[in-house]
């Protein structure tokens, strides 16, 4: 939890509150005017202020003003001597919570800090769903009015604050990156970087070298040092997408920075002391690979101290319809096309599709319509083959053919089906996005060089 923020220009005065609030299991920082109480504000997140109103230099009114600006949620208590009550009011019009006055009731105190604790949990719940907080902090809005979000952002706000590792959970096209920035921007490290990293989109034999950086002639072409995606978080958010598809080896190394907070560049000799908060997400079951030793189990228990599992769209009820306003709406005005809505049919085909791609394949789906629309309404016939149901509750035809071959042992006779039957899936899942792969992968909710790699177990590469 944020601390508190105490503003009082006298010192003795200022000690008997913070003792008083401090006793109370609030943690509290002080500034002795409202000038260092304004820079306070603008470098950092407090839960709520207690300030005095009249002061030399800025006053208590303009610490409100600061305060409210910073975030709309923040309570502002006023402090005020027995002839400035009315002034106390008037600042009560502009937000201020409520005022207290000298001498000061400390019981009255606490009463007025607890009720204003509740308010403010009030307020920011859910804040991560509110388009204020995206336009505030500059990156895309989570859209989503459904219990289940409301119940993950609400997780998520409480987890944000500390210095936790996250693990985000959920299937590909849920959004887990954007959770993972609204993390860092409800943290404390908001005004540093956030440096993000698929670990997946990576040969095995370049991760470190892009985790950890390299020292100059520690390979042949390292001309330079370089530095790596942990060192230029520093004091900020590392954001380490599909960790389940890190090597085994570089899982040691991200081990040792989570416990020791030190690395050494690839080629070096020298421990570097790092202070960056790392979020991790996957699609993959963490669990199952640690079961495979596939993944090492210290680590798994080190970075799921805190999960978070983003729900697919088909069980997000009534949040399809405002991802798809919202959507129009940005393409609408990106191509010029002004306000575009869902004809009837194309609702109700949206609804009838699963979306496996979850909010990723519903955005794609509704930028090809945009683009393609001469009119302001999306029908039917604009929407990708995709958005088609195509459900059968039988195997394919030729799922066993007459060839296959039921000789040999048990092990053998099950590796040759589980090569045909996902060479027939990849088949169908590369027609299907047309020969993209990362698409592809997408589909079957497997890394791009998990997919890379079963086609040429299948003989798909060619």
């Amino acid at each position: 939890m944020e601390p508190l923020l105490l503003v009082e220009d006298k010192t003795e005065l200022r000690a008997m509150l913070r003792k008083a609030l401090e006793r109370n299991g609030f943690r509290v920082e002080e500034a002795a005017d409202g000038s260092a109480a304004i820079q306070k504000i603008r470098a950092k997140r407090f839960q709520m202020v207690v300030t005095d109103l009249k002061m030399p230099g800025a006053s208590g009114l303009d610490v409100l003003r600061e305060s409210k600006q910073a975030d709309s949620t923040i309570p502002v208590i006023l402090l005020t001597a027995y002839g400035s009550v009315e002034e106390a009011v008037s600042a009560m019009k502009e937000g201020a919570f409520d005022f207290i006055q000298k001498p000061v009731d400390l019981d009255h105190l606490k009463l007025l800090v607890e009720r204003a604790t509740r308010q403010q949990e009030l307020l920011r719940e859910n804040l991560i769903l509110r388009e204020e907080f995206s336009s505030r902090y500059g990156f895309p809005r989570i859209v989503g009015e459904s219990d289940v979000m409301k119940a993950v952002s609400h997780q998520l706000q409480r987890v944000a604050p500390t210095e936790a590792t996250v693990l985000l959970l959920g299937e590909s096209g849920t959004g887990k990156e954007l959770f993972a920035r609204a993390v860092h921007h409800l943290s404390n490290r908001r005004e540093q970087p956030f440096i993000a990293l698929n670990c997946a989109a990576i040969p095995e034999g370049l991760v470190e070298n892009e985790l950890f950086g390299h020292e100059r002639g520690a390979f042949t072409g390292a001309g330079n040092r370089k530095a790596g995606k942990i060192e230029m978080a520093q004091r900020g958010t590392l954001f380490l997408d599909e960790i389940g598809e890190l090597p085994l080896a570089s899982q040691a190394k991200l081990l040792r920075v989570l416990e020791e907070r030190c690395f050494e560049r690839v080629g070096g000799t020298q421990s570097i002391e790092v202070d960056v908060r790392i979020i991790v997400a996957t699609n993959r079951d963490l669990a199952a690979r640690v079961r495979e030793r596939l993944f090492r189990e210290d680590l798994y228990f080190r970075v799921s101290a805190v999960p978070l599992t983003i729900p697919p769209l088909r069980e997000r009820d009534g949040d399809l319809v405002l991802l798809a306003a919202h959507f129009l709406e940005t393409f609408g005005r990106e191509f010029g096309k002004g306000q575009l809505s869902l004809s009837e049919s194309a609702r109700r085909q949206l609804h009838a599709y699963p979306w496996p791609g979850n909010v990723r394949e519903l955005q794609n789906a509704l930028e090809r319509a945009a683009i393609l629309t001469d009119g302001p309404e999306i029908t039917p016939d604009l929407l990708p083959s995709i958005a088609t149901p195509n459900r059968t509750e039988s195997a394919p035809a030729n799922l066993v053919p007459d060839s296959f071959s039921w000789e040999g042992s048990l092990e053998d006779v099950t590796h040759r089906a589980q090569l045909h039957v996902e060479r027939i899936l990849l088949e169908n899942a590369l027609r299907e996005c047309r020969w993209n792969k990362t698409r592809a992968a997408e589909k079957l909710g497997i890394a791009p060089k998990t997919l890379l790699s079963k086609m040429r177990a299948t003989g798909l590469e060619n």
